[in-house]
């Protein structure tokens, strides 16, 4: 019911401009974008019915053991997961560059048949550790390569403010 509200305040500021023969034709052009709208609204297939040109928000996580990514749409679902225990058997290589280079390449072969061409991307590291792990700019790198647009860089990373007592005792951590 809120399409058909769209449509009417649509077809009013077309009426507004004038012929009524191009109104006509526009008019039909809006009711078969609004079709296209029901469609890509549907439960089914949503990873197929994404428009062209769109948008997701890739969330890397990397620690200085492990690399996560998770690419979802703008509204918060899910496209793609990929770790890097997904990739190699080797523990640890879970965080090495070159492990973060296939984890894009695998991300770019599921992502482009949804024709996302455009990335939000958030770089999150472990709690208080003042830079993220190694994968991340490797990521950020081979997407740009694979010819996404990177719209914006964030750091999530949480930084507690007064929070709980840091692990180490009165006098700190000891070698």
């Amino acid at each position: 019911m809120a399409e058909k509200k769209e449509i009417t305040k649509k077809q009013k500021k077309l009426e507004a401009l004038g012929d009524p023969e191009d109104v006509k034709e526009n008019n039909a052009k809006v009711l078969e974008k609004s079709e296209e709208v029901l469609v890509e609204g549907s439960s089914e297939n949503r990873k197929s019915k994404i428009s062209k040109e769109a948008e997701a928000v890739i969330n890397i996580y990397t620690s200085f053991n492990n690399t996560l990514v998770h690419v979802t749409d703008m509204s918060g679902r899910t496209i793609s997961k990929v770790t890097g225990g997904m990739i190699t058997k080797h523990s640890r290589l879970k965080a090495n560059p070159t492990i973060a280079m296939f984890i894009s390449k695998r991300i770019v072969e599921e992502v482009k048949d949804l024709g996302i061409k455009s990335f939000y991307v958030r770089i999150r590291s472990k709690t208080r550790n003042p830079a993220p792990g190694p994968g991340a700019h490797s990521i950020v790198k081979s997407l740009t390569r694979d010819g996404f647009k990177i719209i914006n860089i964030l750091d999530t990373t949480r930084m507690p403010r007064g929070g709980p007592k840091v692990k180490g005792g009165r006098r700190g951590r000891r070698p």
